[in-house]
């Protein structure tokens, strides 16, 4: 048995694994037993006459990054070659079954063999990369490259630096805004608060006003330099001063730049790929650069400290930027449109990962710079 290590695999594939069982219920509305149906017919998955191609990739897609990182979780935790393999395709196939036949209790949701067939292979292929990686020693090269680069115990940080980019993918409000589900969570509350009398004045509470003022153009440009960031200060909390911080800070701002377009091109075409960047949003990339610049000297401890501050700005400032038609228009694009596969993952990545990157820059490990 090979010695156990702490890996950032493992945080990645039960993150992934949670948002794979999110996208495959969601809505999670309309529960209801399927007239006439037994509990063992319901086990039974049929296989469908019809042929969507698209949809068996998604299947196969979406259980393949699952099935990679179970598989190096489970070999740098010690497990063997032969055990690593058996978790890494039984454990999602298994999953995929349960939600199948869970998929029989929703409306609008098809449980399918086809399904299950083809995110059992992807989980089987996803293993099946990781082991080829790991028998050409890529694995092996990638843990001395982070212990080379990273301070010890930052797979939290470095799961969370993975998971950005898929974040920024689900519509913002504004470039690189993530963290705004306030606006949902004010839905939620008051659906629950409607009817109940004592709580009226907590349900006008909880109601976004009508009209709401649009951000300041310093707001705007601050909200997106904390966005950019916000990334790079967890970088810096777990890599030394000097001019790894540097290459970290250009790789994320390139990946924001990326990811933003990426987004864009997705709902509207490649035409308007670019159309997010204005004069606001540059600047916000000059002041992101610079203030990167400045704190590639500075401690970890202080890193972690401005993460915790410039993260602070980012969930403030986010959660009173209205929705403009841009954002809404892109945002249904997502929930009732072609991206609906998507929602689960990048919606909740983008909720949440401001949130649990504060978390973690608090419970953060102290060492010594």
């Amino acid at each position: 048995m090979q010695p156990r290590h702490r890996s950032s695999a493992t945080p990645l594939a039960l993150a992934l694994a949670a948002l794979v069982l999110y996208a495959s219920l969601y809505p999670f509305t309309g529960w209801r037993w399927p007239p006439g149906a037994s509990l063992l017919s319901l086990m039974q998955l049929p296989w469908p006459p019809w042929i969507d191609t698209l949809d068996q990739v998604f299947n196969l897609v979406g259980y393949l990054p699952l099935g990679l990182f179970t598989m190096i979780a489970a070999r740098r935790s010690g497990l063997g070659p032969v055990a690593s393999l058996a978790l890494a395709v039984l454990g999602p196939a298994l999953m995929s079954y349960m939600t199948e036949v869970t998929q029989s209790f929703l409306p609008g949701r098809h449980p399918s063999l086809k399904d299950l067939a083809m995110n059992s292979l992807g989980a089987a292929c996803g293993a099946a990369l990781a082991g080829l990686l790991h028998s050409l020693g890529w694995i092996g090269r990638w843990h001395g490259l982070r212990e080379r680069w990273f301070r010890r115990r930052s797979a939290g940080a470095l799961a969370l630096l993975a998971l950005w980019p898929v974040g920024l993918l689900f519509p913002a409000p504004a470039p690189w805004g993530l963290g705004q589900f306030g606006s949902r969570l004010r839905e939620l509350l008051a659906d629950v608060l409607v009817d109940v009398p004592w709580a009226e004045s907590v349900h006008l509470a909880l109601i976004t006003p009508d009209e709401v003022q649009p951000l300041g153009h310093l707001a705007e440009i601050l909200l997106s330099s904390f966005g950019l960031l916000a990334p790079v200060m967890l970088a810096f909390a777990v890599v030394a001063p000097g001019w790894r911080r540097g290459v970290l800070a250009a790789g994320a701002l390139a990946i924001g730049v990326g990811s933003m377009s990426l987004s864009t091109l997705l709902n509207f075409g490649p035409q308007h790929a670019v159309s997010w960047m204005t004069p606001s949003t540059g600047t916000s990339l000059m002041v992101a650069a610079g203030v990167a610049l400045l704190a590639s000297f500075v401690s970890s401890r202080v890193a972690a400290g401005l993460g915790l501050v410039v993260l602070t700005g980012l969930v403030a400032l986010v959660a009173q930027a209205p929705a403009d038609p841009y954002f809404a228009e892109n945002l249904q694009a997502w929930e009732q449109g072609r991206f609906v596969r998507f929602h689960g993952l990048a919606q909740w990545i983008g909720w949440l990962w401001p949130y649990l990157a504060i978390l973690w820059l608090l419970m953060r490990p102290s060492e010594r710079d």
